[in-house]
């Protein structure tokens, strides 16, 4: 028997809002909190959205090593982490190349595996989709005078979020213009004008507010969110589409799985990262 407080028990909008409402407030809160605290929240989120990856990848018969794949995902982030933080020297990354060459050890001693050169395409796949830009974020907050700044990581989400929302919202109100018809059916260019609108009124709030970066970099990264953001969630569509399935994973009720609400953050950070790191 369900619990009577259970969450199923609401429409997909609540449960939509009630999950939005206690992640969002453990992400923000933990990484306003301390360094190490958004370091461990943001590992578990890189674990269990990788995980899901490689998950989605064996419906579609492919064979990736997900436990080794996660870790060396985890390890890469710890590492950015760790060498922003100067705890530890750049080098430390040299071992990540010996790592990911053992993917290949691996697979030869996999007896059963047909194919093992796909699995190992996907393994690598994982790392690069998923841990790659998890860290890269880890970048982003240490990219002015290689100080934390919580500021650069949750006013990045929170445009992404806001996106995202006025995007749901305004296409279910007013969606009628198909995006991109042949990826996603759903998704509209009215949804899209709405998530931007969106995200450009919570832009202007945060850069009145978080003044570590400049005004006009701040609408920077909003443009680069809201193009990349919308493509992430796209390719992720583009995804899930050739295996024939509708949300990544259940993990997140009202939101689907880990991939669903992180694919716009996938494809956003390199461009964030490389914009502040010239600019």
């Amino acid at each position: 028997m369900r619990s009577r407080f259970s969450i199923s028990n609401y429409s997909n909008l609540a449960q939509r809002v009630i999950t939005a409402l206690i992640g969002a407030a453990v992400i923000i809160g933990s990484t306003i909190f301390s360094e190490w605290a958004y370091f461990f929240v943001f590992a578990i989120l890189l674990g269990f959205t990788q995980m899901e990856f490689y998950k989605l990848s064996g419906l579609d018969g492919m064979l990736p090593l997900k436990s080794f794949g996660t870790f060396v995902g985890l390890l890469i982030f710890a590492f950015t982490f760790l060498e922003e933080m100067k705890i530890i020297p750049i080098a430390y990354y040299f071992l990540v190349f010996p790592l990911l060459s053992m993917i290949f050890f691996i697979k030869l001693y996999r007896k059963s595996d047909k194919k093992p050169f796909t699995g190992i395409a996907y393994t690598i796949l994982g790392i690069f989709y998923v841990a790659i830009p998890f860290s890269l974020l880890t970048v982003a907050a240490f990219s002015v005078d290689n100080t934390f700044h919580f500021e650069i990581v949750i006013g990045s989400l929170l445009i992404l979020w806001a996106s995202d929302s006025g995007a749901y919202f305004a296409g279910t109100k007013f969606g009628k213009t198909k995006l991109f018809e042949r990826v996603s059916p759903k998704k509209s260019w009215e949804g899209s004008l709405g998530g931007a609108f969106t995200a450009i009124v919570v832009t202007y709030f945060i850069s009145k507010n978080f003044t570590v970066l400049p005004e006009w970099q701040w609408f920077c990264i909003m443009t680069i969110i809201i193009i990349a953001g919308t493509y992430g969630d796209l390719i992720e569509s583009l995804f899930k589409r050739s295996i024939a399935i509708k949300d990544s994973g259940k993990g997140l009720p009202g939101h689907g799985g880990f991939m669903d609400r992180f694919d716009g953050l996938l494809l956003s950070t390199p461009f964030i990262v490389a914009f502040l790191k010239i600019f």
